[in-house]
């Protein structure tokens, strides 16, 4: 269960985390990309913040995730400068793709009947956890 200060600081980094990956996009002339910060989760200690990332279209979103892990000092000092009047101390950033979207979607496929593993067997064994 997360604090109200955890909340709060996710919250504070969220957003500007949003205006500095946005800003970098709409900077270096990259169209056709949609990032969003879709949750941050502090932890307790505050030393550390799990950024989730949304990417259209999806294809795109490992090769995004490595770009921005190879940058994190440099975005973690963009958002030091933005928030320094709020925080003493700007958590470690580690950022992570999330794909609950696609998942949502691939559950709403199954339910509509697109998807039918009873009628077609094949899909089973693409649904199956490796």
């Amino acid at each position: 269960m997360e604090s109200n200060r955890q909340k709060k600081i996710g919250s504070v980094l969220q957003k500007d985390l949003v205006d500095i990956l946005q800003g970098e996009v709409r900077k270096n002339g990259i169209t056709n990309l949609i990032i969003s910060v879709s949750k941050v989760n502090v932890t307790t200690d505050l030393s550390i913040a799990k950024v989730f990332l949304s990417v259209f279209p999806a294809e795109k979103g490992p090769e995004l995730l490595t770009a921005i892990r190879s940058n994190t000092p440099l975005i973690k000092h963009d958002l030091s400068q933005r928030v320094k009047l709020q925080l003493r101390k700007v958590p470690n950033l580690i950022f992570y793709i999330d794909d609950s979207l696609e998942y949502i979607e691939q559950i709403d496929r199954a339910l509509s009947g697109e998807e039918n593993p009873i009628e077609n067997r094949e899909l089973l064994a693409k649904r199956k956890k490796s």
